[in-house]
């Protein structure tokens, strides 16, 4: 998977991968990784988290989790959505990640288009999960990570299926949305949630 090796060596110090989960969402928050790997122990079958089952994406986060160099989380709530909005709740979220890092990274690699601040170089990747290890590690330690938390709060606000979509717009969440309303994690700014809000 793409140019790690190239860059590590025209870099000295760490790389670290960032990548954000949540963006699409209806509910819960954004969440982002920060992955520095250690490029003598490659991790077999890390890619994308998108082209991974929810059960490989759990066996690799506890594989990344136990053998990177350094990882962290970061995350912007609800309440940081609505104020920003959410692209800039996102590089917020990636931003407190890279900082929670107990390694500080010499060059970090962000998934997409745009980069958050951070205290050292960061260069962004079109399609950065598919091209470059720690970017994808990164997506893989995001997701499970929120997929883990919106399961949690399904048993805290109940009739809303959030375990099953993670807070996606499905058929079914639209459907509950019409029926009960939103509930505090909602996002009311999205247009979807507004519009029912509106009709309740």
């Amino acid at each position: 998977m793409g140019d790690k090796g190239t860059l590590q060596r025209e870099v000295q110090g760490w790389i670290a991968g960032v990548d954000e989960v949540g963006r699409g969402p209806l509910a819960g928050p954004v969440v982002a990784a920060a992955v520095i790997l250690d490029p003598g122990h490659p991790i077999a079958g890390v890619k994308d988290s998108k082209q991974l089952t929810p059960l490989a994406r759990e066996r690799l986060a506890a594989l990344i989790q136990a053998q990177a160099v350094a990882w962290a989380l970061g995350r912007a709530e609800v309440e940081e959505i609505e104020q920003l909005n959410i692209f800039w709740a996102s590089l917020l979220a990636m931003e407190r990640a890279v900082a929670a890092l107990s390694e500080a990274p010499s060059l970090v690699l962000v998934d997409g288009k745009h980069c958050p601040p951070a205290a050292c170089p960061v260069r962004a990747v079109v399609k950065g999960d598919q091209k470059v290890m720690a970017i994808a590690a990164a997506s893989i330690v995001a997701k499970v990570a929120r997929d883990a938390e919106m399961v949690a709060l399904e048993k805290r606000y109940p009739g809303y299926g959030f375990g099953t979509h993670k807070g996606y717009p499905t058929r079914a969440h639209l459907a509950a949305l019409e029926k009960l309303g939103p509930c505090p994690i909602h996002r009311r700014s999205f247009r979807a949630v507004k519009e029912i809000a509106f009709l309740v």
